[in-house]
């Protein structure tokens, strides 16, 4: 993906979630919720393991060996951040990685 269009996605991802009511934290506590989220080492390695593929609910509680409480949990933190979004199609649930989640992924844990 060419940066002109990274751009183009950030930008209609962002209008989106604001159209939806999701960006309503100031950004000083937007910030200390995401250092909350990521500080946990299943939910990092969850949103990692998306990568540009989105996966089912249920790969994603069989690959972490998660009950439906955890992996609940563990992905309402990281969709309630906005690292990934919930995806509902033909009566299955997905989750993939947002632009947010993306950044992360690239900027911090591709760079360890």
């Amino acid at each position: 993906m060419d940066s002109d269009e990274n751009a183009r996605k950030k930008e209609e991802w962002l209008e989106r979630m604001k159209r939806e009511g999701k960006l309503t934290r100031n950004p000083t506590e937007d910030h200390k919720f995401g250092l909350k989220v990521l500080q946990n080492t299943t939910r990092r390695e969850i949103l990692i393991s998306l990568g540009s593929e989105r996966k089912s609910y249920e790969e994603i509680k069989e690959k972490f060996n998660l009950n439906d409480s955890m992996a609940n949990f563990h992905l309402n933190m990281l969709e309630d951040a906005l690292y990934i979004e919930k995806i509902e199609e033909e009566g299955k649930v997905f989750y993939a990685q947002t632009p947010r989640g993306e950044g992360y992924v690239e900027n911090v844990e591709m760079k360890k």
